[in-house]
């Protein structure tokens, strides 16, 4: 999470979320920050964009066994995206009460209709991840 909580305070001009995928030996495959704004894209969300840069690396869209970090609880988009990446692990900082959906608000990486369901851990260092948020904010 120190590593997502970095590749996120380096984020400019745009909401402060990192995330970061490791392979199933725990080394790192790709990272992202938040892009929208730089990219015009509203689909660039960390997660989005460091797993297309993983899926780049490992030549294949499948991420089966690895893990994604992220600073804060992923959206609907991007909860999506993590089950047909078929990522295992999912990490998350800061809840999300207002967009999350694993388990604030929906919890669509934990749904018994997907084919996939990665484990989550979600409040990891929490305190931290949301105060990189209320800073951008404030």
């Amino acid at each position: 999470m120190r590593r997502a909580l970095a590749v996120a305070a380096a984020s400019r001009d745009d909401v402060p979320v990192g995330a970061v995928v490791f392979d199933p030996a725990g080394r790192e495959l790709a990272a992202g920050h938040n892009e929208r704004e730089a990219t015009h894209d509203p689909t660039a969300h960390a997660e989005i964009v460091a797993l297309r840069r993983a899926a780049a690396v490992k030549k294949s869209w499948r991420l089966d066994g690895c893990t994604i970090v992220v600073t804060v609880e992923p959206c609907t988009m991007c909860a999506g995206a993590i089950v047909l990446a078929r990522v295992a692990t999912v990490v998350f900082g800061a809840w999300e009460p207002k967009t999350g959906a694993a388990g604030s608000l929906w919890d669509v990486l934990r749904d018994r209709r997907l084919n996939h369901r990665p484990e989550v851990y979600g409040g990891v260092l929490d305190q931290e991840c949301a105060a990189l948020m209320r800073d951008f904010f404030r």
